[in-house]
């Protein structure tokens, strides 16, 4: 009896065993993993059914595992392709904006310089005619150098100013005294009075301060724009280390090898593994929230009275004013020149017929155009629509600093972009991957930037070997911070080559650059670009003026009597 009893006990026996076993089997199927596994466009050749030992493995947990060794250096790869991606996906918005707004920004600065050159053209072609037309490329040469310095050309906007101003009062200097020969010598001591004698009044002064500011501001911001194009553009193409691919295949995909494929990490776990992996992107962090800070300053001149818009809409009226007073002073500032820089020798021609023809210029009236009078050609309807995009700009500088704003502290926070819950991370902390198991995350989160990964738990960082690609991004922002601040105060720091001359299409500093720049800084005081001096001058425009001749008449006579003077 107790012989059957004791039979009867070991058969029990062998029967529960016989069941264990069946259900350790069934635990142990790795269909799940291959069907994931095949999802990531992989083959199944030699992709195990049932788990196996896993001493093989160099990453993973080397407990019963559902992975080979081909297959852990996959996932491996297909990790580090997943994590640049989503270092790219993350900081696409960003990178859209700064390649959208420089587009927009550049393409309307370089219109409305060909509209006002148009407009101005047109204007003068129309009051002062052919002899316009015979002078006209002095106009053309300064459209030509506003749109090289814009463009990243190295031209001094004061210097060239002056030298405009100069070169328009030796042109007009000779056709107010065609009836004397001007040597070479003798137009450059004229040229030197310029300063001196005022003899266009305060429109230089006024405009190349004007001039100067909003040139400085438009050019920089632009630049500003490319400089953050540039560097989000190659710090979102990480250089994804060994350490950090181990340590990323460890999150992603070792619960596929433990037969757990849908198991997302756990949270903080993921915030360690992108901070390591990241850490060299949050040291760009401050020095990109300086640059965003800058680049706020110097959006506000383009919203002020020194926009370019503002400045360049008018020019053709304000150029044409400092005539109309070279005019009214002509024979005063004739006088002073020829006191200063000696009489000059009569031309050759009757002197009756020239004092003739002087008088009867200066019995003429003279009335230039107003903004509102001026003609609806082709130059004209387009600096209308220009109006209407300036204001379609200004929205556009309203909605550039609120994304400039926004992306502040976005290389530190990319982590936190990244490891979003419900997304990456699963937000049941304790139905979570840890790394080992699926079960809560204990150990605390380091913070970001190299120096503080000594201690990360996840990815093993040599905080003694920073990267050299994001310690060169940071200073080429250093440099373009230093550059805007200047530009918000007016100054002008441009860059330096071998060849002394700019990067060409679109202003902006590239690979090329170098960080040496020479300070500009403008003499002439600041003067707010006030409206109400051109609307009082357009009204005063409208009457008559008994005392000033007539430029297109004048200059007719003057270059009549100098073909008189050749025959």
């Amino acid at each position: 009896m107790t012989a059957m009893w004791r039979v009867r006990v070991v058969c029990c026996t062998l029967s529960m065993l016989s069941l264990s076993c069946g259900g350790d089997i069934k635990a142990k199927t790795c269909s799940d993993v291959r069907q994931a596994y095949t999802a990531k466009g992989f083959s199944l050749v030699n992709v195990p059914h049932q788990e196996m030992s896993g001493e093989h493995l160099r990453v993973c947990p080397q407990g019963y595992t559902c992975c080979t060794s081909d297959m852990e250096e996959k996932l491996g790869q297909q990790s580090k392709l997943e994590f640049e991606n989503l270092v790219e996906d993350t900081s696409q918005t960003l990178r859209t904006t700064l390649v959208s707004r420089h587009q927009q920004f550049d393409e309307f600065f370089l219109e409305l310089l060909d509209n006002s050159e148009k407009s101005l053209n047109n204007m003068f072609t129309r009051t002062y005619g052919k002899l316009y037309m015979q002078n006209s490329e002095l106009f053309q040469d300064l459209f030509t150098e506003l749109k090289r310095y814009y463009t990243g050309g190295n031209v001094n906007l004061e210097e060239m100013l002056n030298d405009f101003w100069s070169r328009l009062l030796e042109r007009m200097f000779q056709l107010l005294n065609s009836q004397y020969h001007f040597t070479d010598d003798y137009l450059e001591c004229v040229s030197k009075y310029t300063d001196q004698l005022k003899p266009f009044g305060d429109v230089p002064r006024k405009l190349k301060a004007q001039v100067t500011r909003a040139f400085i501001a438009a050019r920089t911001f632009v630049q500003g724009l490319m400089v953050g194009r540039e560097v989000a553009n190659r710090v979102a193409k990480v250089n994804v280390a060994p350490a950090c691919i181990r340590a990323l295949t460890k999150m992603l995909y070792c619960p596929y090898c433990r037969g757990l494929p849908g198991l997302k990490p756990c949270h903080n776990y993921c915030h360690n593994v992108m901070r390591g992996c990241l850490a060299n992107q949050a040291d760009l962090d401050p020095e990109w929230n300086l640059f965003i800070d800058a680049m706020l300053l110097v959006a506000d001149r383009l919203e002020g009275p020194f926009n370019i818009e503002a400045i360049m809409e008018p020019i053709d009226v304000k150029i044409s004013e400092a005539i109309m007073t070279m005019q009214d002073n002509s024979m005063i500032v004739s006088a002073k020149v020829f006191q200063g820089c000696g009489q000059p020798k009569p031309s050759g021609m009757g002197s009756s017929r020239s004092a003739r023809g002087i008088s009867d210029v200066f019995n003429a009236r003279f009335r230039p155009y107003s903004p509102e009078e001026r003609p609806t050609t082709a130059a004209g309807t387009s600096l209308d629509r220009l109006r209407t995009v300036w204001r379609t700009m200004q929205h556009s500088v309203l909605d550039i600093k609120k994304k400039l704003k926004q992306s502040k502290k976005f290389w530190s926070n990319l982590p936190d972009e990244i490891c979003i819950k419900d997304k990456l991370t699963e937000s049941d902390e304790e139905q979570c991957w840890n790394s080992h198991a699926k079960a809560r995350y204990f150990p605390e989160v380091v913070k970001d930037g190299l120096t503080n990964q000594l201690n990360n738990p996840e990815v093993a960082v040599d905080i003694t070997r920073p990267d050299t690609l994001i310690r060169q991004q940071i200073m080429t922002l250093r440099v373009m911070t230093n550059k805007l601040r200047n530009a918000y105060n007016g100054n002008d720091i441009f860059f330096q080559d071998s060849s002394d001359e700019g990067s060409g299409s679109s202003s902006g500093c590239t690979e090329g650059c170098t960080t040496e720049f020479v300070f500009v800084g403008p003499e002439a005081p600041v003067v707010g670009a006030d409206r109400s001096d051109e609307r009082a001058s357009a009204a005063a425009g409208s009457a008559p003026h008994p005392s000033r001749p007539s430029l297109p008449l004048l200059l007719t006579l003057s270059l009549t009597a100098l073909s008189w003077s050749r025959r």
